[in-house]
C-alpha cells in the first residue's frame, strides 16, 4: 500500500468519535470502551489518515463471531494480525480510513498504546520529532512495506521514553 502521509486534521476526532458510535451498535454489550490511539489522535502529529481505534472487550473470543457482520458493513477481518489476543478490523480497502484493533480488557497491550499516546501529547518537541522522522521516511519510501519496518526501531525507543516516564508518573504519584 501506497503511503499516504497527511498534516495533523481535527475531524480526524470527529471520525473517531462517528465510529465509535457505528460500532457501538454492532458490538453492543462487548464493548468496555473505545480509545482513539496512534497518530491520529496526537495533535500537531503527522499521520497516515487511518484512524486507529481501540475496541476494548469484555471477550475477546466473542469478536470472532461479528467477521462476517463486519465484513459484510466493509471491514476486512484481520484476525490477531501479528497480536496475540488482538482482532484486527481494517475498513477502506486500499483507501483505508479506520483501523479497529480490538483487546480484552485486561490486554497488556492496552496500556503500552496508550501510555505512548498520551507520552506524545504531553511533550509536543517528542511528536514534532516523530513527525519529522516519518516524513523524512516517507519522502524515502513509497510503500508501507517498507515505510512501517523503517519506523520501527524509532517508534520502540520512542515507547521505551514513554513507559519510562508513565512509570515516573505513576511513583510519584504514590
Amino acid at each position: 500500500m501506497k503511503v499516504r502521509l497527511s498534516d495533523y486534521n481535527t475531524d480526524w476526532i470527529r471520525l473517531f468519535q462517528q465510529e465509535t458510535e457505528f460500532l457501538t451498535t454492532i458490538f453492543t454489550d462487548e464493548i468496555v470502551r473505545f480509545e482513539h490511539f496512534g497518530s491520529t489522535s496526537v495533535p500537531g502529529l503527522k499521520a497516515k489518515p487511518v484512524i486507529d481505534m481501540m475496541c476494548i472487550v469484555q471477550d475477546i473470543g466473542k469478536i470472532d463471531s461479528y467477521n462476517d457482520k463486519m465484513t459484510l458493513l466493509g471491514y476486512d477481518a484481520g484476525g490477531e494480525w501479528g497480536i496475540p489476543g488482538r482482532r484486527l478490523f481494517r475498513k477502506g480497502g486500499e483507501a483505508r480510513t479506520h483501523h479497529i484493533h480490538c483487546y480484552q480488557a485486561d490486554n497488556p497491550q492496552i496500556e503500552r498504546h496508550l501510555v505512548f499516546r498520551d507520552y506524545l501529547r504531553a511533550h509536543p518537541a517528542e511528536a514534532a520529532r516523530y513527525s519529522q522522522f516519518k516524513q523524512e521516511l516517507a519522502d524515502r519510501f513509497e510503500d508501507t512495506s517498507q515505510y512501517s519496518p523503517a519506523k520501527k526501531a524509532f517508534v520502540s525507543s520512542m515507547e521505551q521514553q514513554a513507559l519510562s516516564w508513565y512509570a515516573s508518573l505513576r511513583s510519584d504519584a504514590r
